[in-house]
């Protein structure tokens, strides 16, 4: 099969042909019907990633269609399945409670395990794959990936965010785009930061209250002024010291934050503001992933046409442009997401 193989760190990936992935027990083969394109990945290529070594094959934001299944697997050859990124073990307590995104013993696609930038990929523990609706894309269904799901969880699992509530979403790349359509459907009122300007209207036009330019570094300020006294709920979608301050800093009194940008390498541990945390009773939340038993709330919310994520969706590419696509996260993006389409390309 096809597969866009990291050789080296910052260089673009390696086509090459590789063997077909054997089939587990308790999953299933899956031939990539699409494979979404994020900034995790851009983590791992650059070397910041303790899992993600040369030779490994990236790639977690996927859909397809099974082509073979093991004898413990749920799913049979033929259906198409959506899969999210963290496959938990179905057993430990994180997931008996219902907290499975959380599980100690999961199996990360595309970091811990090898990934979809290819033809075909293995999926074991198949309990965690969702059915993919017949009148969804597959491109579509790739761009749900983490970044929407991501987004679901952390507005409604974590924040708990209520109509006519200030939302604030610093960093508009797939998972702040996704937070802001969420967020809209769910009755918030919503303000994004970003410092590329083209983004920042592009969030207009996707139905954003407010878009602030954070090149001058007062997001925080602009956000509690614009909002009447500080957001209720911020999103803070970058993982960086500047988006997570102004982030905090947002928020008006009982606010919450809630951390979904991966701070990672020299980002991994940062100096906060820890007395505004105090001062105003700011919750502060982490978020990753999202349980996989909640995928049926957020698709039948697509579904039944309460939201319309295609927006999200910038562009088609081919596998052989996946290493350029990564390299664009060096820099300001355009607006909106990839995904890979094209295996053949």
């Amino acid at each position: 099969m096809r597969a866009a193989v990291l050789r080296a760190y910052r260089q673009d990936l390696s086509i090459e042909d590789v063997a077909e992935p054997d089939c587990p027990e308790d999953g299933v083969v899956v031939r990539v019907l699409a494979c979404g394109v994020c900034r995790s990945d851009w983590h791992g290529w650059v070397g910041e990633h303790p899992l993600v070594k040369p030779g490994h094959i990236g790639g977690h934001e996927y859909c397809g269609e099974v082509v073979a299944a093991g004898p413990l697997a749920r799913f049979a050859v033929g259906d198409r399945v959506i899969a999210p990124f963290l496959l938990s073990c179905g057993s430990c307590q994180q997931c008996r409670s219902g907290e499975s995104n959380t599980c100690t013993d999961q199996i990360v696609t595309g970091f811990s395990a090898q990934g979809a930038f290819a033809e075909y990929v293995a999926v074991p523990r198949d309990h965690n794959l969702c059915a993919l609706p017949e009148a969804m894309s597959p491109v579509l269904a790739a761009a749900l990936g983490c970044r929407v799901t991501t987004a679901w969880h952390a507005l409604t699992g974590r924040a708990k965010i209520q109509p006519g509530e200030w939302l604030a979403v610093h960093g508009t790349g797939g998972i702040g785009l996704a937070a802001l359509l969420l967020g809209r459907a769910l009755g918030a009122r919503v303000v994004v930061t970003d410092v590329v300007p083209e983004k920042l209207e592009h969030a207009r036009a996707m139905g954003a209250d407010h878009a602030v330019d954070a090149r001058d570094g007062r997001a925080g300020e602009a956000v509690r002024e614009l909002t009447g006294g500080g957001a209720h709920v911020s999103i803070e979608a970058l993982g960086i010291p500047e988006t997570v301050a102004a982030s905090l800093a947002c928020l008006g009194p009982l606010g919450r934050h809630v951390q979904v940008g991966l701070p990672v390498g020299k980002h991994a541990v940062q100096a906060i503001d820890l007395f505004q945390i105090y001062m105003k009773n700011l919750a502060v939340f982490g978020t990753r992933g999202m349980p996989a038993h909640r995928y049926p709330s957020l698709l039948s919310l697509i579904a039944g046409g309460h939201v319309d994520l295609s927006p999200i969706v910038a562009r088609e590419v081919r596998l052989s442009e996946t290493g350029r696509e990564l390299a664009a996260f060096d820099g300001p993006m355009a607006p909106g997401v990839a995904v890979i389409t094209d295996f053949q390309g």
